[in-house]
């Protein structure tokens, strides 16, 4: 049986013309080899077009059969002969700049079941306006006075709430619900994503914790993707804000009132307490978790696995459980080493031995 074809092989570019689009420079190759495909160093064949932008993979780029090559002048004399260069500033924004072009399907997910128009198996409620050119495959729910602007796909399945409004060209994932949000142009939302439903807020006490009602929205500004099974909460008070070409990897939390800035990056498994800001350009690696309340500056990055308790200045990396400043942390973990180095060095080299095999290590 043949394989399936998700993304259909596009008829090919010259390495001039892919030359001309990433802004490069062609120092070696035919111009006009045809290329129709994209891989990774190592999987590359005569048709394809790979990059490198990281050292660690020169000894894959020796052996590379591709057609042709993105990467930094300081690589290009390490291309086999056989392989066209293109230099370019950054490598990797030009090869995804490349995959784009040719295979413009992958930029935006393309629905679940495919088709155009308002499938007969979705409800969409008389009252909801949807602009020409909106998909709604099947299944999918659209409430009462929900407006959806065009060139949005909402997929199968998928739930948008009473008055929610959705801007131009976005995507609605499989199995997703938008409730009391505002969506602007070009979002992406993956399947399994909730955005709207109630912050975390109760009034804790001695005869029980009374729920505080959350009656704020979720406002997510344009340009913003969203990854699968990623949670937003509406804001208590006021508005949780994702602010513009902010992404955000699957699985992750935030919390009610909380503010991300522009561009910023969250990676999976992060968590975002209610009420902390995020300033434009903050990275969140993975795992990271956030108290509530903070700031975390401008260009800010906090490092995977961290758990942050105070607010971090503009343009700092911090690391650690609680999480400080990288450079802090790296003195103090050096500290550290060198004080178990001279209490081994002081135990002698027959203190491991000298307990037995039931006995805890002496302090």
């Amino acid at each position: 049986m043949a394989e399936p074809e998700f993304f259909p092989a596009p008829a090919g570019l010259s390495v001039s013309d892919i030359t001309a689009h990433v802004g490069g420079r062609l120092t070696r190759g035919d111009a006009g080899r045809l290329v129709r495909g994209v891989a990774p160093l190592d999987g590359a064949g005569p048709s394809d077009i790979t990059f490198i932008d990281n050292p660690k993979y020169l000894n894959l780029l020796a052996e590379t059969r591709a057609a042709a090559v993105i990467c930094a002048a300081k690589f290009a004399a390490r291309v086999p002969d056989a392989c066209a260069v293109i230099e370019a500033a950054a490598p990797y924004r030009a090869f995804a700049s490349v995959v784009g072009l040719l295979y413009p399907g992958a930029l935006r997910p393309p629905g679940i079941v495919g088709g155009h128009g308002i499938s007969s198996a979705a409800h969409v409620d008389p009252s909801a306006r949807l602009e020409p050119g909106v998909v709604v495959e099947a299944g999918a729910v659209i409430g009462p006075l929900a407006e959806i602007g065009s060139g949005t796909v909402v997929a199968a399945t998928a739930v948008i709430g009473s008055h929610v409004r959705i801007g131009r060209d976005g995507y609605i994932g499989s199995g997703s619900t938008v409730q009391h949000a505002l969506i602007g142009d070009r979002v992406i939302i993956h399947p399994g994503v909730r955005i709207g439903q109630d912050g975390f807020g109760f009034a804790m006490g001695p005869q029980g914790h009374q729920k505080v009602p959350q009656v704020g929205r979720v406002v997510v500004q344009d340009d913003v993707e969203i990854g699968a099974n990623t949670t937003i909460d509406r804001g208590a008070n006021r508005d949780t804000v994702i602010g513009q070409g902010t992404k955000i990897d699957n699985q992750v939390q935030i919390g009610h009132n909380v503010v991300v800035g522009r561009h910023c990056v969250i990676v999976a498994h992060a968590g975002v307490s209610g009420s902390t800001v995020l300033e434009d350009y903050v990275v969140l690696a993975g795992k990271v978790g956030l108290s509530g309340h903070l700031r975390i500056g401008r260009g800010a990055q906090v490092a995977g696995g961290s758990n942050v308790a105070d607010d971090v200045p503009a343009g700092e990396r911090w690391v650690g459980t609680p999480a400080k400043p990288i450079r802090q942390w790296m003195g103090e973990m050096r500290a550290l080493t060198m004080l178990g180095r001279d209490r081994r060095a002081k135990a002698g080299p027959d203190a491991a031995t000298e307990r037995g095999p039931d006995e805890e290590p002496k302090a």
